[in-house]
C-alpha cells in the first residue's frame, strides 16, 4: 500500500483489481481524487460501497465468494462522479514469447506490442499502453483522461521484463499521452512514446492514439507488377523532395496535407521521367531546420502534413501512378530534446552511457546503442513498419559511415576503439547485416540504398558474401569528381576530363547510384 500511495509500485495489478483471499473476492481500487466509490456488480445488479482505506485514494470492498463482472463508480469532492470498468482487472497483452524475442532483438513487429493500440477486449473498448523502461522505478501513463496525473494510471512491469503495460478501458482515438517515468534518483520524465504512430504538431510533444487499420489500399496492380521484375536490373531516376518546402499551402503553418501533395507532385514528377520519389525524412521530429533527421517519432509520420492515414494516400496514389516512394531513414542518431529518448528512464537507454560513444560532437545528437538488442529491435521494427503499413518501397539509410567508424567527426580523445584498437563498429557491422538480411528475405523487391561516403568494402554486397547487404550505395566520389569538372570554366573542361572517367576505375566494386542531393545544395556544391 506504502508503494502504490507513494507511487513506486512495480506491479500495481498485484494490488489493484479484484483479488482472492482464503475463498473471499475482493476489490482494491486508487483514485486519487476520488471523495467516495463504489462497486457496480454487473453480474448481479447490484451497488457495493467501498470503504476509503486511509484517505489517500485507497478504496476497497469485498464482494463476495464468486469472482464478478463490474464497474467502478468514483465521485469526487467536487460532486462529478463517473463509471469506468477497472483497468487493473486485465491480464497481459504482452507474452512471454513477445518478451523472448524483443530481448533476443527478433520481434520484428514489436510495433504491434509497444506503443499505445485500440482494441476490444471482452466487450469493452479501450487503448493498451506499452513501453520498455527497464530502469525505472515507476512508469505512468498521463494525459487529459486523467489530469496529466502519474498517480491515477501507473503500469505494471510485466513479469519484470522492463516492459510496462496497461488497458485503459473507455479511451477512444486522438486521446493525447504521455509516459511519465519516475527514476531511481526519484526524478519525474515525461516522455513521448517510442513507438506512437501519431504524435501533436509542433512545438507540442504528447503522442496521440491512432488506428491504422481500415484504409483500403488500391496498389494491388503495382506491387505485382513490382514483385515480377528485379529492381536492380531496371533503370531508376529518383526524385528527392522535401515535404516542407517543396510547394507551400497559403497561411500559417504553411504546410500542405499528403493527400493534397500527392495530386500536384505525382504529376510534375510524371511529367519529369522519374520513377520514384525519395522523401527527405517525415517521421515525427521537433525542429523543422533538421529537415527531418532528428527523429523523435520513429514510428509517426509527422503531423505537419496530415494523418498517419493521409500519408497512406500519398503513398497509394503514387503507386497508383506508377511512381515508387522510397524513404530517408536516420538510425544513425537521435536528437538531445528532453521528451525524446535520449536518457528515457533515467538511464542511457538507447544509447551509450560515454559520451565518447554515445554523442556526436559536432551534431549535438545521440548515437544508438546497436550493441543492445532490444536497440536494434527497435530500429529494425522501424524499418518494417514503414514497408508493412505503408507500402514504402525502399529505404535510404542516412549517415552509414558514421555508424561503421567510431571516430566519425570525433578528434583524438573522443572516441574509444574496438576491442582490437581499431575504429570499425563492430555492433553497427553486425546491425546493418541483420537489418538488410532479414529486410530482403521478406521483401525480396526492396531498395536498400545507403549513404556511405568512405570506400568501405563491401557495402552493396551479399551478406552471405561478408558485405553490409545493401542493395545500392550513393557513389559521392562520382558526385565530387562531377561537381568538380563543371565547376571549371568550358575552355579548361579538356584538361580535367580525368574528373568525368576517374569512377570507372571502381565503378564495378558496388552497385553504384549516381546522386545530386539536397546536401549538394545546401553547401553550395
Amino acid at each position: 500500500m506504502a508503494e502504490i500511495l507513494g507511487t513506486e509500485h512495480r506491479d500495481p495489478h498485484h494490488f489493484l483489481g479484484m483479488h482472492q483471499q482464503d475463498g473471499i473476492y475482493y476489490i482494491n481500487a486508487y483514485k486519487p481524487s476520488a471523495y467516495k466509490m463504489e462497486v457496480l456488480d454487473l453480474s448481479n445488479n447490484k451497488q457495493i460501497k467501498m470503504t476509503h482505506v486511509n484517505g489517500g485514494g485507497i478504496f476497497t470492498a469485498v464482494v463476495g465468494e464468486a469472482p464478478i463482472t463490474y464497474k467502478l463508480k468514483i465521485v469526487e469532492s467536487s460532486g462529478y462522479e463517473w463509471e469506468t470498468y477497472d483497468a487493473y482487472s486485465y491480464d497481459p497483452i504482452i507474452q512471454e514469447l513477445d518478451m523472448y524475442l524483443f530481448g533476443n532483438g527478433t520481434h520484428y513487429e514489436i510495433y504491434k506490442k509497444l506503443g499505445a493500440h485500440l482494441m476490444t477486449i471482452n466487450g469493452v473498448l479501450g487503448v493498451q499502453f506499452a513501453v520498455w523502461a527497464p530502469n525505472a522505478k515507476r512508469v505512468s501513463v498521463i494525459g487529459d483522461f486523467c489530469g496529466w496525473d502519474g498517480r491515477v494510471y501507473p503500469l505494471r512491469n510485466v513479469e519484470n521484463s522492463g516492459i510496462y503495460e496497461i488497458f485503459i478501458p473507455g479511451l477512444v482515438e486522438n486521446e493525447k499521452y504521455k509516459f511519465e517515468i519516475k527514476t531511481q534518483e526519484n526524478y519525474i520524465l515525461e516522455k513521448s512514446d517510442p513507438y506512437a504512430n501519431y504524435a501533436e504538431f509542433r512545438p507540442n510533444t504528447a503522442s496521440v492514439v491512432t488506428n491504422l487499420e481500415g484504409y483500403e489500399w488500391q496498389d494491388d496492380a503495382y506491387k505485382e507488377r513490382k514483385a515480377s521484375m528485379d529492381v536492380l536490373n531496371q533503370p531508376i531516376n529518383v526524385y528527392e523532395v522535401h515535404l516542407g518546402s517543396w510547394k507551400k499551402s497559403e497561411g500559417e503553418p504553411g504546410y500542405m496535407n499528403y493527400r493534397d501533395i500527392a495530386e500536384e507532385l505525382i504529376g510534375y514528377v510524371k511529367e519529369m521521367g522519374y520513377t520514384h520519389i525519395e522523401l527527405m525524412p517525415i517521421a515525427e521530429h521537433p525542429f523543422d531546420g533538421s529537415w527531418g533527421y532528428q527523429v523523435t517519432g520513429y514510428f509517426a509520420p509527422t503531423s505537419r502534413f496530415g494523418t498517419p492515414k493521409d500519408f497512406m494516400y500519398f503513398v497509394d496514389r503514387c503507386h497508383q501512378n506508377n511512381i515508387g516512394v522510397i524513404l530517408d531513414w536516420v538510425p544513425a542518431h537521435f536528437p538531445k530534446d528532453a521528451h525524446g529518448l535520449v536518457n528515457f528512464d533515467g538511464t542511457a537507454l538507447y544509447e551509450h552511457d560515454d559520451p565518447r560513444k554515445g554523442e556526436h560532437p559536432h551534431w549535438g545528437t545521440m548515437i544508438f546503442n546497436y550493441g543492445r538488442n532490444e536497440v536494434n529491435n527497435f530500429l529494425i521494427a522501424n524499418a518494417f513498419y514503414w514497408i508493412n503499413e505503408f507500402h514504402i518501397d525502399g529505404l535510404r539509410v542516412d549517415a552509414v559511415a558514421s555508424m561503421l567508424y567510431l571516430d566519425y567527426g570525433k578528434d583524438y580523445g573522443e572516441w574509444i576503439p574496438n576491442p582490437h584498437g581499431g575504429r570499425e563498429n563492430y555492433d553497427a557491422i553486425d546491425f546493418f547485416k541483420h537489418l538488410n538480411s532479414i529486410l530482403y528475405k521478406d521483401h525480396p523487391d526492396l531498395l536498400m540504398i545507403a549513404e556511405e561516403s568512405t570506400s568501405w568494402p563491401g557495402v552493396s554486397r551479399p551478406t552471405n558474401y561478408g558485405g553490409l547487404g545493401f542493395g545500392l550505395k550513393w557513389n559521392m566520389g562520382w558526385m565530387n569528381d562531377f561537381l568538380r569538372y563543371l565547376s571549371f570554366d568550358p575552355i579548361h573542361r579538356q584538361f580535367h576530363h580525368n574528373d568525368l572517367t576517374f569512377s570507372m576505375v571502381y565503378a564495378f566494386t558496388e552497385n553504384f547510384a549516381l546522386v545530386l542531393s539536397h546536401d549538394e545544395v545546401v553547401h553550395g556544391k
